[in-house]
């Protein structure tokens, strides 16, 4: 393995002093102790215990010796001279014996009880090294950087970086090969002949088989769904599915199936024979996996297709006879007219309809209201039409797919598995009369049962289908081999795993592990909110207690448009106007050059030495995939960096989830430091919202809402917006599905340095498990809510006395479920803390409160505990809604300057794979950030010369500024990848002049 994975910034700051050590640092590293002195008294020449004293401090504070000790920092001499009273003029020419120098080395270490880098000391460190390349994925690079930290903590002097480098690459080629050895030993001769011929294409074919099994489908059809089941059918009969690989390390096995996934066939053919056949094993399982995924996306595209389909059929039928129905009413409501008519006498009234409407007539209307006004599920008339379609798909998918459920699914298994049965056929075959029937519910029942005995084969098996689609989206269903449709339940922290976990998982979330106390402090907290409320009642003017037929709800007066200043509008216009013109190829350039954002994308082949200006390189593709313009608009072919082909090539090697996640924790760490992003928050606040992009290309991963996408797909974007502008986490969703599925996922999987405590969001994010969720996590959700009219207010206590607001909180909380779930609801919040779940699973089965043995509608219980509180303090606190109203505004206003750098192409994404889309919408997200990162790095620096001129603002005033500015920033035309060689040294531009800004915005085209 090459060693070139340090960059030359990383190998130059090695046991250097690469700035001067901060006031801090001089404090606790270059302070002398009685001892220190001490120690150097018997050096009688001044220069010499000035060195070793130099050396003394240079070993605590880098963990090594310099090669010649006289390279440090004018600050650290000049300390160490006034604390010995010594001269430190002519030291450095004097202390300059190699003997000498060595000689004090030698006494420092025992001195200071270091050990030097051999023997054991060097055994620990390799032993520790294949600990943590055994069980992560760590970077070459942030490997080094972290044995660079071991060794100090562990008091050895740091060895030469050359020999750590190449102990770090000695280390994970070892481990790599014997991880190949071990996957490859368990393959037979026929299973690695297997393997290598996915890499071979046959004759005539222009694609291997790995490529065409890796090629996920695109249309949502029945045809497309028989052909997933048989790509599904095909990546199974290579025969690897059963070999066992869970005891190996899942991260190191995850990096193999991701190169696999990424590499072209060659590459792969070309590697070692133990490589190649332990990533093709790994990526063939993970596949199976993928695969899986794929078809039920597919058969949920298609259920939902089928049904949107038929709810138009049926709407239309209902127009072409809603003249026939009305009548038909007509004609009935004669006949009730005479039944309600106390003049008509009960002995004839019969004979009176009769001879009125006549027999026959009121027959047929009567008819005619049956047959169109009926009481089954929607769900069986919008499916009736479609067997002909799911007949297509049902015999594949019986055969293909593997399911499993939770206890209150078990009807539905048994249906599914008597639907399998009756499919294989053969004299096993059951009769239809034997099929389950529980899993039909009554407003099926007359349509799947015609008659006593009877069993309309059709009707039950769309039934079933339907009761499948949802059961699967809820995870009440699951397939064992599957990604995103497993069991959210298998991970949970279960047996000796949770009794060891449980006290330290109840105080990391602030919770007693004893129900009793919970509630307890619950009820106090429920009876302190309704009696502040009630008492403030008559002073809050915004808040009135209305009743209607009996039921008391309340009207929240809309909070009026926040006050603007005349100074807050005049610093407004001056600061922005002051912010230099500039492209956005070169604002991505600047950036980078001061964050080194770029220097977070790793190369797919871990351990590649970095390509010649990838950092430009970078830029470009990422200003393509983020203005939505294509590589060809930034290709140069007079720059090596740019031209097409080698965009490519980086954008194929580079770009993907983890790196682009990486890049922008940089950029957002960046921004958290500024002094003008710490005045809009301390990151503990956030907003969570969705971008919705029309998709017009085929792919199963986009949805239908003809509210956002017309006649098209399209999918969601939905992205998280701190108090600071900044955007930590994003996830695509297909579709619009309900945006509270993924509130927690993105709280719990950002990986920024920001501690989001409180989030909030539109009223399409609210459900009670979410609110029951975030506050056993620890958090506080802070919903807008439209429809707070509809809002139940709930209370623990029936005795309680709310005053006004008794009638209001008369809903009672059901805290016997509470008390009875609690240590299960302690131990699904610890999985979801350590990650051993993932929270979108979860929420999927909790969200109707059924599964999971009765922990969904505990969770509940407690959410409507949370939802109360919120509710009362939302209605009674003014400045706690207008902050949610700040903080949405923010995330909205972030959504502008992404649709203005997401111009081309008409704004639709264009991507037919999730990966693709990830990518991409990945890219934005980071691009939007360095903008926003941009602004407000130059808004600081002219806010700082304003209050230099004109004195300090308000602070009101400054907290209100916005970095959510693109009218100075070009995003159309050529684009330009050169910087000033200034601006490239981490200089800032130079503002405009506001005597003559409108001038210089001639600049800008």
């Amino acid at each position: 393995m090459p060693v070139e994975f340090l960059s030359d910034e990383q190998a130059a700051r090695y046991g250097r002093y690469h700035s001067e050590p901060s006031p801090e640092q001089l404090a606790r590293f270059f302070y002398l102790s009685p001892a220190d002195v001490q120690f150097l008294a018997p050096y009688r020449l001044p220069h010499t215990r000035l060195g070793c004293a130099v050396q003394l401090c240079t070993l605590r504070f880098l963990g090594t010796f310099l090669p010649a000790p006289t390279q440090v920092p004018a600050v650290v001499v000049r300390t160490l001279a006034e604390q010995l009273q010594v001269p430190s003029d002519d030291w450095h020419t004097r202390y300059t014996r190699p003997n000498t120098i060595y000689d004090h080395q030698a006494q420092l270490v025992a001195y200071l009880d270091y050990r030097v880098f051999e023997g054991r000391p060097a055994f620990g460190l390799t032993r520790w090294l294949y600990a943590q390349v055994s069980t992560s994925t760590l970077r070459p690079g942030v490997l080094f950087d972290l044995a660079t930290a071991h060794l100090v903590a562990q008091r050895i002097v740091l060895p030469g970086v050359s020999l750590l480098a190449r102990l770090i690459a000695r280390v994970r080629e070892r481990t790599g090969r014997s991880l190949y050895r071990q996957l490859q030993a368990r393959l037979s001769g026929a299973q690695r002949d297997q393997l290598d011929a996915l890499l071979v294409a046959s004759p005539g074919e222009r694609l291997t088989p790995l490529e065409v099994l890796r090629t996920p489908p695109t249309r949502v059809s029945a045809p497309a769904l028989v052909a997933a089941l048989r790509r599904l059918d095909q990546i199974r009969a290579v025969g690897v599915s059963t070999v066992p690989v869970q005891d190996l390390p899942e991260a190191r096995l995850a990096r193999l199936a991701r190169h696999a996934q990424l590499a072209w066939a060659q590459p792969l053919g070309r590697l070692g024979e133990e490589r190649r056949h332990a990533t093709l094993l790994v990526f063939v399982q993970t596949l199976e996996r993928t695969a899986t995924d794929d078809v039920l996306d597919l058969f949920d595209n298609l259920m939902t297709t089928l049904a949107l389909r038929g709810e138009t059929r049926r709407r239309r039928e209902r127009l072409r006879t809603l003249k026939d129905l009305d009548a038909a009413a007509l004609v009935l409501q004669q006949a009730v007219q005479l039944l309600l008519d106390d003049g008509v006498p009960a002995a004839s009234l019969r004979q009176q309809v009769l001879d009125t409407v006549g027999e026959a007539q009121l027959r047929a209307a009567a008819e005619v209201v049956q047959h169109l006004a009926s009481d089954e599920d929607p769900a069986l008339q919008v499916l009736s039409g479609s067997y002909a379609s799911v007949r297509r798909f049902l015999p594949a998918l019986l055969a293909g797919i593997s399911l499993e459920g939770t206890p209150s699914a078990q009807p539905l298994l048994a249906a599914w598995y008597f639907l399998q049965a009756q499919e294989a056929g053969g004299r096993s075959r059951p009769k239809w009369a034997m099929a389950p029937r529980a899993v039909v519910p009554k407003s099926w029942a007359r349509r799947v049962f015609p008659a006593k005995g009877e069993v309309n084969p059709h009707a039950y098996t769309l039934c079933v289908l339907d009761r499948l689609h949802q059961a699967l989206r809820r995870r009440e269903v699951f397939a064992p081999t599957s990604e995103r449709y497993g069991d959210p339940r298998a991970e949970l922290l279960r047996g000796e795993a949770w009794e060891a976990a449980r006290e330290a998982v109840a105080r990391a979330l602030d919770r007693s592990t004893d129900p009793a106390v919970e509630l307890n402090r619950l009820r106090q907290q429920v009876r302190a909110a309704y009696q502040e409320v009630g008492a403030n009642l008559v002073d809050n003017t915004a808040l009135q207690v209305l009743e209607e037929d009996g039921q008391p709800y309340i009207v929240l007066t809309p909070l009026a448009a926040q006050a603007e200043s005349a100074g807050l509008a005049r610093l407004r216009q001056q600061l922005s106007a002051r912010l230099p013109p500039v492209e956005l190829a070169a604002l991505l350039l600047e950036v980078a050059a001061f964050t080194d954002f770029t220097g977070a994308f790793t190369h797919l082949a871990d351990g590649q030495p970095a390509a010649a200006d990838l950092p430009l390189s970078l830029c470009a593709v990422l200003l393509a995939q983020a203005c939505n313009i294509g590589l060809k608009s930034v290709a140069r072919p007079e720059v090596p960096a740019l031209t097409l082909p080698h965009l490519v090539w980086v954008q194929h090697n580079y770009l993907r989830v983890e790196t682009l996640t990486a890049a922008n924790a940089r950029l957002v760490d960046a921004q958290a430091q500024l002094p003008l992003a710490q005045a809009w928050g301390g990151g503990e606040v956030a907003s969570a919202d969705g971008m919705r992009f029309v998709v017009p290309v085929r792919t199963i991963h986009a949805g239908w809402n003809r509210k956002y996408y017309a006649a098209e797909r399209g999918i969601t974007y939905y992205n998280f917006t701190s108090d600071q502008f900044s955007g930590f986490h994003g996830i695509v969703i297909p579709g619009t599905l309900r945006d509270s599925l993924f509130l927690l996922a993105g709280l719990l999987e950002q990986q920024t340095s920001l501690d989001p405590r409180e989030i909030m969001t539109d009223t399409h994010g609210f459900s009670e498990v979410v609110f029951g969720l975030f506050a056993l996590l620890g958090y506080r959700f802070s919903p807008r809510l439209a429809d707070l009219a509809d809002q139940r207010f709930w209370r623990l206590e029936k005795e309680d006395d709310y005053g006004p607001l008794n009638e209001l909180g008369r809903h009672l909380v059901n805290a016997r479920l509470i008390h009875d779930h609690w240590d299960d609801m302690l131990r699904l919040a610890g999985s979801l803390k350590l990650g051993k779940v993932k929270a979108t699973a979860v929420m999927r089965t909790l969200q109707r409160a059924g599964a999971l043995s009765g922990l969904g509608r505990a969770v509940a219980e407690l959410g409507r505990v949370e939802k109360t509180l919120y509710l009362l303090a939302y209605v009674q606190d003014e400045a706690y809604r207008r902050r949610i109203l700040v903080q949405l505004n923010r995330g909205e206003g972030r959504h502008a300057v992404a649709r203005a750098v997401f111009h081309g192409k008409k704004g639709e994404l264009r991507q037919r794979y999730r990966e693709g889309m990830e990518d991409q919408l990945g890219a934005l997200g980071l691009v939007v950030n360095a903008l926003v990162l941009w602004n407000a790095r130059y808004l600081q620096q002219a806010l700082e010369e304003h209050q230099a001129t004109e004195g300090a603002p308000e602070p009101g005033d400054v907290a209100r500024l916005s970095p959510l500015l693109h009218e100075h920033i070009n995003m159309l035309g050529r684009y330009d990848f050169t910087l000033p060689e200034r601006v490239a040294a981490g200089e800032l531009r130079p503002l405009r002049n506001l005597a003559n800004w409108q001038e210089q915005l001639v600049e800008f085209p």
